[in-house]
């Protein structure tokens, strides 16, 4: 064999095994060894199986999707399933996360209260789905505990003491009232009517549907016109004047989440919201909706609340709204109904004698 050939023989020897140290990779990095996402929190490792329905049992499915918006997206899978074992799927049972790792404060905040015995954190929390309170919707927040508590028994059973039962379980998530959280605000949110009925159910409108309205502009554009990142009184009464399939729908929220569900006795008490010119029950929020499925919340004018037949029309809080002119003129009226029967007793008895001298003389 010639010099030159040894060469090539040589050279294709070499090439081949490249090859086969490259496919020996390429296979290892599909095998079904399992392992997590990368340093910067890259889940896509986990989601190629759990983020398809057909791969994976249902209950361990996640919606790649709604996943990444979460705050837990950030952290990792690694972060909460650090005992998966690296052979993972080989059949076994894999162990649950324990939030407690994370949310310690949280745990025994939610240890002293009704739901201890009666549920853990998933049972409220898909821990896949789980976001910030801010960018929840009262709405979305009274869904889950419509989950255990239904809607019709509630109504019922608030109905027993609190007047207008169904409106006020509609207008306030079930934690304003059942944690003792102290300071509130006012979101309100934009509400379009089913098939644009004037009677329609009314529920808080998608991001894809205000975007077209809004002509391709932000939605917050809708309200805020001069795009100032605040919303104005009067801007508030433009939108309520000019829109005819859109409302908007005030919910009083916590401004700080407690997990110590609980039965306050002071959410009895009328004044504990019908106070006259609470300050902090001021404090109101547009609430629009994000691409991603979350809210952007802009800050309102105070006085919108107290603005109820314009700014707010969907959301009056009974004493807190009231009108001090209104309260004089209904004050006026009482003293001038009490005057007249007042004054005629009090004239009677000052001219009791001179009646009794008539009726003897008579």
């Amino acid at each position: 064999m010639k010099p030159a050939d040894l060469q090539k023989m040589s050279l294709l020897a070499k090439l081949a095994l490249c090859a086969w140290a490259l496919a020996g990779l390429i296979a290892q990095a599909n095998a079904w060894g399992f392992s997590y996402g990368d340093q910067t929190a890259n889940n896509q490792v986990c989601l190629s199986c759990h983020g398809k329905t057909g791969e994976v049992p249902k209950g361990t499915y996640i919606d790649p999707q709604r996943f990444t918006q979460t705050a837990h997206a950030n952290l990792g899978c690694e972060a909460c399933h650090a005992t998966v074992p690296a052979n993972h799927p080989d059949g076994n049972k894999v162990p649950k996360a324990d939030c407690r790792e994370c949310h310690s404060g949280i745990s025994e905040e939610y240890a002293r209260g009704l739901h201890a015995s009666k549920t853990s954190c998933n049972g409220c929390h898909n821990p896949h789905l789980v976001q910030n309170p801010k960018d929840v919707s009262g709405q979305e927040i009274n869904m889950i505990c419509s989950n255990c508590h239904n809607s019709l028994e509630m109504t019922a059973k608030h109905g027993e003491w609190l007047p207008q039962s169904e409106l006020h379980l509609r207008m306030l998530p079930c934690i304003t009232c059942h944690t003792g959280a102290r300071d509130y605000y006012i979101s309100m949110y934009i509400v379009k009517s089913k098939g644009d009925s004037r009677f329609g159910k009314r529920e808080v409108a998608e991001y894809d549907e205000l975007k077209t309205m809004a002509g391709g502009r932000p939605i917050v554009s809708l309200i805020d016109t001069n795009r100032d990142n605040y919303v104005s009184l009067e801007e508030l009464r433009v939108f309520n004047r000019t829109q005819t399939s859109l409302h908007l729908y005030g919910m009083m929220t916590p401004a700080t989440v407690s997990h110590k569900f609980e039965i306050l006795d002071s959410r009895r008490n009328c004044s504990f919201c019908h106070t006259s010119g609470s300050g902090p029950m001021q404090t109101s929020f547009i609430a629009v909706p994000e691409a991603d499925g979350t809210f952007l919340r802009v800050p309102v004018e105070k006085g919108a609340v107290l603005d109820a037949l314009y700014a707010a029309p969907d959301f009056y809080m009974m004493g807190s709204t009231k009108n001090a002119k209104l309260n004089q003129i209904g004050l006026a009226i009482i003293c001038c109904g009490l005057i007249m029967p007042v004054g005629h007793g009090f004239v009677r008895f000052l001219t009791r004698k001179n009646r009794k001298q008539k009726e003897h003389q008579s």
